[in-house]
């Protein structure tokens, strides 16, 4: 009651999850991107139906696991767990709660198989190139592949962030969108997230073409009268109408490109891809030249080594049969 009169108790014990997950958000979280405060609702949405009307105090680990196993995967118990534990924890800390059962939640139920990640072989890439040629974002596919950049990044790059005398291209910005209550996607435009993720990535040869090939689209699209939204004139990779572009966009052109593939490659399977597949591709191309890991991990601006290691130390089979051939040719020069 004391606590209760001076407001030093804030939230009422009774409380439902769903008015602790406002709560929590608003309280512990408000620092956080929108965009970031979006995927925390996309995880959270796929238990708030079983859960989100009961008070803290009734979700016990039976509760919380049957709403768990009702998920379609394992990577989406995943998710909903981390939410939940963070938002438990939160409330133990609070008093609200005696202890967090949402760490004993079971999320390895039907043990799908990791997908191995995809990289584009050597072949596939020229293919992709030739078929990419013309379409709005055969730029930004080519610099992506030659500099290894995040999706958000080449979306957030500006011209002022281009170096051409030094071929450099200081990565300092990553762009971010949601959607508001009217479904339209809101943009920002924010700060790289750590250190190791504001970087320098010297350009190749390939890179400095494609940028310079970008200026002359982007000058053509405010000939056309395509006024950029304001705070985002100075981006390099927009849409037609000069607007920032988003992942989706960039992802309907890659699947337009593949379908062009399979039609003039009736006999080829050409598997789907995302935008990220070229960073992926970069860094093995990399590695399978002998760049010190290192050297990888700090251009794709990761902040430890381990998560480099982890994602990328895989062997395609292209380089199966050049490790092959290297070993043959060892033992008869031997």
């Amino acid at each position: 009651m004391y606590a209760d009169e001076r407001e030093i108790s804030v939230v009422e014990s009774n409380i439902t999850l769903d008015e602790w997950y406002k709560q929590w958000l608003d309280t512990y979280k408000a620092n956080c991107r929108n965009n970031t405060k979006d995927t925390y609702y996309r995880h959270y949405k796929r238990v708030k139906d079983e859960l989100g009307w009961r008070k803290l105090t009734q979700l016990n680990l039976m509760v919380m696991q049957q709403a768990i196993n009702k998920l379609n995967s394992d990577n989406e118990r995943k998710n909903a767990k981390k939410i939940l534990v963070d938002m438990l924890e939160k409330a133990v800390d609070s008093d609200l709660i005696l202890k967090n059962t949402a760490k004993q939640i079971t999320t390895i139920i039907t043990k799908e198989e990791k997908k191995e990640r995809r990289v584009l072989t050597k072949e596939e890439t020229e293919l992709f190139f030739i078929e990419a040629k013309g379409t709005l974002y055969y730029n930004l596919f080519i610099v992506a592949l030659e500099t290894g950049m995040r999706v958000g990044e080449l979306s957030g790059l500006q011209w002022e962030d281009i170096d051409f005398r030094s071929k450099v291209i200081h990565v300092r910005h990553s762009m971010t969108y949601f959607s508001n209550a009217d479904g339209k996607y809101v943009f920002e435009l924010h700060p790289a997230k750590t250190n190791k993720g504001m970087r320098d990535i010297p350009l190749t040869e390939n890179a400095i073409a494609a940028l310079k090939n970008q200026r002359l689209v982007k000058r053509s699209i405010i000939n056309k009268g395509k006024e950029a939204l304001e705070g985002y004139e100075d981006l390099v990779f927009v849409t037609r109408n000069n607007r920032p572009t988003t992942q989706f966009l960039i992802s309907e052109c890659i699947f337009g490109t593949i379908k062009r593939i399979q039609k003039n490659n009736p006999d080829l399977i050409f598997e789907k891809m995302t935008p990220h597949c070229f960073r992926h591709t970069f860094a093995t191309r990399y590695l399978e030249a002998g760049v010190p890991l290192k050297t990888v991990s700090a251009l794709l601006g990761h902040t430890q080594l381990q998560l480099t290691t982890d994602l990328y130390m895989h062997v395609t089979q292209e380089a199966l049969f050049d490790g092959v051939k290297q070993y043959e040719n060892t033992i008869k020069q031997g």
